[in-house]
């Protein structure tokens, strides 16, 4: 059976997947791993930019600051600190590389302010930042020699010593379906890094593409990887509310820029909540918003900048301009519906300070990582100078480390399907994927309780069994998959979030008073039973 033997394994070709293979493509080959198109990630859809210290009077320390209060007192100091300092020297490169950001006419960055920034700090590119820097990132990845793209290819597992029959957490590298073929091959890799996004598929409404599925946290987690504060997702304030509009975001930039929300009776309400009004952090505003919904029964709020200059909106923010008026809506003459939908994952696979997880030779940054950075809630736009940065990382401590292949890699097996099948239950389980929306959307969002909690669990733990049983038994597609890694995440954020009995951050529980003491206590989660829990049968 075909196998691939490569220096690196990226799983993800997003800003973290791309900018790590470029780091890496320098002492050896890589290849890249992505479900979809090259281009379809999350880093794709991120409107806002890259909050970074280049403004004149702004300060590290200021950042820091900002970045601290907003994670609720479960930051990683010293995360952060590496974050904030080597932060600007990668958003240079990103513009040597060729990235077009807004500039001003003194030829330095044109800075945007959002929500729980003390100043003017965004690097961006208009309101389509991601867009851009994923488009020059594989422009010059497509240029690379050592750098090969696998598209349409979904990580399956993670290969590790279960596979040889043994204990152990060493990464070999990871079995991969071609979702052309339906084959599943082997790529076995010297280091293997996890880049593959986040999960917002697991709720109803999400800003994040099809694909975010967490296949990176459930692989990772059923290999013995430690996952870190997975009941932490935030949830974007402003996504826009229209049945065509398929939750597009509305940059938190607008409000930056002086958009203000306004209950369906045109009453401005964020002052109510919090001093910074409009200008609240995420988890402040994203409750705030669910309040004024909960309280009048409507089904969204309102997001006004029309008493800004219309050519002015429009420079700002060409793309949120030509969405909204292709659906009907004038934004330099009418209110934006908008309601929160689940935007960034704040927990993942936990890390140390290099992106070294608790498995040997597995790496992981980017969203699917949980460094430390972002604590209890992300501070707007801090999560793409989080992948450029804890990216360089891991390329720094390879480098500094040089690996070579195992034993153990001569052994591993090929993908055995022997006694799979393909069977027609499929139109009976699929609709367990809607159930798990809708379940976690109900009883797992933005405000939750014990009763609520336990409730999800039980459905849950039903439909993980249904899934693992179907599993077992059928040959794999990659609808099965993201399944299968979609209960399993729901799960992990469930558990989780039974487990802080507190509210602090994006972590809102109505038992639980809110609790802003600065406790460093992490919610960890271990599969200790690393032979089983939804693992590919040999």
């Amino acid at each position: 059976m075909p196998r691939i033997k490569t220096d690196f394994l990226v799983i993800g070709s997003g800003i973290t997947g791309l900018f790590q293979a470029l780091k890496l493509s320098t002492v050896g080959e890589t290849v890249i791993v992505t479900k979809k198109s090259d281009y379809e990630s999350n880093t794709n859809y991120a409107q806002g930019g890259i909050a970074s210290v280049f403004a004149q009077g702004d300060k590290f320390e200021d950042h820091i600051k900002d970045t601290l209060e907003s994670g609720a007192g479960l930051c990683d100091p010293e995360a952060v600190q590496i974050l904030v300092e080597e932060g600007p020297a990668l958003v240079k490169e990103l513009l040597e590389f060729g990235v077009p950001f807004n500039m001003d006419p003194q030829g330095g960055f044109d800075l945007h302010r959002e929500g729980g920034h003390g100043t003017n700090r965004i690097v961006h590119a208009h309101d389509r930042t991601g867009h851009e820097i994923e488009k020059t990132l594989l422009q010059v990845v497509k240029q690379n020699p050592n750098i090969r793209i696998l598209e349409y290819h979904t990580v399956v597992d993670l290969i590790t010593p279960h596979h040889l029959k043994k204990k152990g957490l060493v990464c070999f590298g990871a079995y991969v379906l071609s979702n052309h073929t339906g084959e599943v091959i082997p790529i076995l890799a010297k280091k293997t890094i996890i880049a593959s996004g986040g999960s917002g598929q697991v709720y109803s409404h999400t800003t994040n593409p099809k694909i975010a599925t967490g296949d990176g946290v459930a692989c990772a987690y059923r290999a013995g990887a430690e996952i870190r504060n997975m009941e932490f997702y935030q949830f974007h304030p402003t996504s826009l509310y229209h049945e065509k509009g398929d939750s597009f975001l509305i940059s938190e930039a607008v409000r930056g820029s002086g958009a203000v929300l306004l209950t369906m009776d045109g009453e401005p309400f964020m002052k109510k909540y919090h001093p910074m009004g409009d200008l609240a952090t995420r988890d402040i505003v994203a409750r705030a918003i669910d309040a004024e919904m909960k309280k009048s029964g409507h089904p969204h709020v309102w997001l006004d900048i029309s008493h800004k200059p219309a050519a002015e909106i429009k420079e700002a923010f060409p793309s949120i301009y030509a969405k909204c008026l292709e659906l009907g809506i004038d934004i330099t003459t009418d209110p934006i519906p908008v309601v929160p939908a689940a935007h960034f994952m704040c927990g993942g696979i936990a890390t140390d300070l290099f992106g070294k997880t608790r498995i040997e030779n597995l790496f992981a940054a980017g969203e699917a990582a949980c460094t430390g950075v972002h604590g209890g809630n992300r501070l707007a736009s801090n999560s793409l100078l989080e992948c450029l940065v804890f990216s360089n990382r891991i390329a720094e401590e390879i480098k500094a480390h040089p690996p070579s292949f195992l034993p153990e890699h001569e052994q591993i097996p090929s993908w055995d399907k022997e006694g799979l099948v393909n069977t027609e239950e499929w139109v009976l389980i699929s609709h367990d994927l809607s159930e798990i929306k809708n379940t976690m959307s109900n009883y797992v969002g933005i405000v939750r309780s014990n009763l609520r909690l336990e409730r999800a669990k039980r459905r849950m733990d039903l439909i993980y069994a249904e899934v693992r049983d179907y599993y077992n038994r059928t040959i794999v597609t990659n609808p099965l998959l993201e399944l299968r890694n979609l209960v399993l995440v729901a799960e992990l954020i469930i558990r989780s979030a039974l487990a802080r009995q507190e509210s602090r951050g994006l972590h809102y529980s109505t038992d639980y008073p809110e609790n802003r003491s600065p406790s460093r206590h992490d919610t960890i989660l271990i599969n200790d039973l690393v032979h089983g829990d939804l693992q590919a049968p040999l």
